[in-house]
């Protein structure tokens, strides 16, 4: 079959603020046919920059937009998703946010493929093992405040979540006092039975050392991982940190924008946790290559998903297939476009886990009368010339 359109679409909230809440808003991407199949992506990115990767005019022979590249390809296997993958990133050489943009459009042609030969994409990533369930965590951000994180907490517990990580928020930046005690209302408020995750985003940049003091004050809470303590490529800083050999289990990756960063992370950074947004990373195709190098050196591979039911599907398929890679971080307050934007949801079961359809492709399917409520329609106009405007839906 042959690609005859490749259609990003920019959807957002009414308002958007500057929470740390990566629901507001999302880049769609959509892969069209010639026999009538269709695709879709979601990319993890700034949307209106990422659409311009998809449409930019050619500067050189190093940068070729994504549209280009694609139109008239043929695709019908797995072999052919990688083959494109290759070819758009050396097209795109030179263009910043290539592989970041990409992502969308790799997960749509995922899609393609397997709704093509009927088979989810788990299948055509690992055929010779089954998948597996997963124990979802619920992802939030800490409250303003100790007494507010106490409260969304509980409210988790009594929703049956037996894991949940807290993140961003006022961690990291009201001193050592108010970070123990945001954690210990996350700890109070779960239970002592549930798993919980301190995500400090980012907060300490190269600052290992204070990295290193938190995990022992935050030792006592048990919790599973203290994630990105520092910058996406602090690597030297990662390495120092690992070598203290920290209380808490370090996580770190969902900056990771290319294979290459995440690589780094594992084989030099010491992290004991790899989190892959392939909403950011390059695409399924990406995210599956670091899988397979989290399993060759021992660290657990995990997603980092705060978008729709779309990524998420896209996420669970990259990693299904291993049964020790258990957690599953589950976007459980994100906005209404984010909520509502497929069709199926990936809910979690009366036995706490979260498991894939088993339907072809990604398994869950667009909800276009939601993506039309949220779109906001882009024109883009060089001169006199059209480069882009919005595709029907």
């Amino acid at each position: 079959m042959k690609i005859i359109a490749v259609d990003p679409f920019y959807l957002k909230m009414p308002q958007i603020t500057d929470a740390a809440d990566g629901t507001q808003d999302t880049l769609l991407v959509r892969i069209q046919t010639d026999d009538g199949i269709t695709g879709w992506g979601e990319c993890d990115a700034s949307p209106l920059v990422s659409l311009a990767v998809y449409c930019c005019p050619m500067s050189h022979g190093n940068i070729i937009n994504i549209r280009d590249s694609l139109i008239g390809e043929t695709i019908d296997s797995p072999d052919d998703v990688i083959r494109l993958h290759q070819k758009v990133l050396r097209n795109g050489l030179d263009i910043q946010q290539i592989h970041h943009a990409y992502s969308g459009a790799d997960i749509a042609l995922w899609d393609l493929i397997g709704q093509k030969v009927g088979e989810p994409i788990y299948r055509l990533l690992d055929p010779q093992h089954q998948s597996y369930a997963k124990l979802p965590y619920a992802s939030v951000l800490f409250g303003d405040t100790p007494e507010e994180t106490c409260r969304i907490a509980t409210q988790l517990r009594e929703q049956g979540y037996r894991a949940a990580k807290f993140g961003w928020g006022p961690m990291g930046k009201f001193g050592q006092q108010n970070d123990i005690a945001l954690v210990r209302a996350a700890r109070e408020g779960m239970g002592q039975d549930a798993q919980i995750m301190i995500d400090a985003g980012v907060v300490w940049g190269e600052d290992y050392e204070t990295a290193y003091a938190r995990t022992k004050r935050f030792a006592s809470f048990a919790p599973t991982w203290l994630e990105e303590p520092l910058a996406p490529d602090a690597i030297e800083a990662y390495t120092a940190l690992s070598q203290q050999n920290p209380p808490v289990p370090i996580a770190a990756g969902e900056g990771s924008g290319t294979y290459r960063m995440a690589e780094d992370l594992i084989l030099h950074g010491g992290i004991q946790f790899v989190q892959i947004d392939v909403g950011r990373i390059g695409g399924i195709t990406a995210a599956f290559r670091v899988r397979q190098l989290a399993e060759q050196h021992g660290v657990q591979y995990v997603n980092h998903t705060f978008k729709s039911h779309l990524s998420l599907a896209a996420s669970l398929h990259v990693f299904a297939t291993n049964e020790s890679f258990s957690l599953l971080e589950y976007p459980a307050a994100g906005s209404a476009l984010s909520q509502r934007l497929t069709v199926e949801r990936l809910e979690v079961g009366d036995d706490g886990m979260v498991a894939l359809t088993g339907k072809p492709g990604l398994g869950v399917h667009v909800d276009t009368g939601v993506m039309d409520a949220y779109l906001a329609p882009v024109w883009i106009q060089v001169g006199n010339d059209v480069i882009f405007e919005p595709a029907e839906l």
